[in-house]
């Protein structure tokens, strides 16, 4: 298995509940995190034998750009996208951190992970 990963990508974008935080926004950080099958010998040193890390920050780029009321949405969007990129991705993990959420007190962040499963059946989650 071969497990490819982006950590502390940072985003300044618009999400929240509420409108207050559409209009002023704040940093969000991201960390993704792909695993699939080593199907591939790596001596060959192709990039098409593994999955393009820049390819995955152009993704989450891309869907930090769509402002949502919530960052579970963004993160789906994020694996969606890598999962329709990436076919044989067996594992995908994205972690979104909201920086100092305004929550009346002091909050470092506020953090969603969603995770993805190819073994792993809609009946199973």
């Amino acid at each position: 298995m071969v497990k490819v990963a982006l950590e502390g990508a940072e985003f300044f974008a618009y999400h929240g509940f509420y409108p207050e935080e559409q209009v002023l926004g704040t940093r969000f950080i991201v960390d993704i995190e792909v695993i699939f099958a080593n199907q591939n010998i790596f001596d060959d040193d192709k990039i098409s034998n593994t999955v393009n890390y820049e390819e995955l920050y152009v993704i989450a780029k891309t869907e930090m750009l769509h402002t949502r009321k919530l960052i579970e949405t963004v993160a789906q969007g994020i694996i969606d996208s890598i999962i329709a990129t990436n076919p044989f991705i067996k594992i995908a993990s994205v972690t979104i951190k909201k920086a100092n959420p305004a929550l009346g007190g002091p909050v470092k962040n506020s953090v969603v992970t969603i995770s993805y499963n190819k073994d792993l059946t809609k009946n199973e989650l």
